[in-house]
């Protein structure tokens, strides 16, 4: 059986598409079978893999709303072993459409339900907020990892993250997990990228991944040629990183 996880932090610019992508074509690499969804309007998971956005018809919009089935989104991309359900600007409108519908929270996982065994992984690259998208992708996994800016912010805003998932947990789902915080754009030259790191491992000890995504020009360069960091350049830092964090991910889970 699949093990859904999203990748969610309120914050926008915290590495959450960039460790969806990459994180989903390093599992593939290594002989998982992966479906990398999008439930960002912004839809860059989804043009960040060669996928040209404008001519999506099914997408993560429609099986939400119920009217196509997940395998009719589902598209190949250029990663080996990852497939996408893709994602349009029409999203944006998903959450004033279900916001009168029952059972509204869970429309994501009731349509994952059918493809979940196809899978080893199932990645949800998450909206940066903690509106009704977030709210349908937290409801669906298994559990969820937080992005953590390398920042002076970079503590701001956890907290109500994790008591919205702390909420979720009594609420819609009481198996939730959180599969760990994730250190992203850590540079070693800077203090303050080092202090934010023992900051983090600090508070949250075992909760922190062991793998730190460093700073990394061919991680930006990437999605600019629609190819995940395993494609474009597999020898460099970020990718060898994003190898790591697959490995840590597949062991904790074997």
């Amino acid at each position: 059986m699949g093990k859904i996880i999203a990748i969610a932090n309120q914050k926008g610019g915290v590495g959450k598409t960039t460790t969806s992508v990459n994180l989903a074509a390093s599992l593939g690499v290594l002989e998982k079978k992966v479906l990398l969804i999008d439930a960002d309007p912004q839809a860059n998971a989804t043009s960040g893999l060669g996928i040209d956005v404008e001519t999506i018809e099914i997408g993560t919009y429609q099986i939400l709303e119920h009217s196509h089935t997940p395998r009719e989104a589902v598209i190949k991309c250029s990663a080996p072993n990852v497939d996408v359900i893709p994602s349009h600007i029409d999203l944006v409108a998903i959450e004033i459409e279900l916001v009168d519908k029952e059972n509204r929270e869970y429309m994501l996982k009731k349509a994952l339900e059918s493809i979940k065994d196809e899978y080893d992984f199932i990645i949800i690259d998450c909206a940066p907020s903690l509106g009704l998208l977030t709210l349908n992708a937290l409801t669906a996994a298994d559990s969820v990892i937080i992005p953590i800016q390398c920042e002076y912010f970079a503590l701001e805003g956890l907290g109500k993250l994790l008591n919205t998932i702390k909420s979720i947990q009594k609420i819609h789902n009481p198996d939730l997990d959180i599969e760990g915080l994730l250190l992203t754009m850590f540079d070693s030259r800077l203090r303050l990228s080092n202090q934010v790191v023992e900051e983090v491992q600090k508070h949250f000890n075992d909760m922190v991944f062991d793998t730190i995504i460093q700073r990394n020009v061919k991680l930006s360069e990437a999605p600019s040629f629609g190819e995940s960091i395993i494609n474009y350049d597999a020898t460099s830092k970020g990718a060898i990183n994003y190898l790591h964090l697959a490995q840590e991910i597949i062991k904790k889970n074997s």
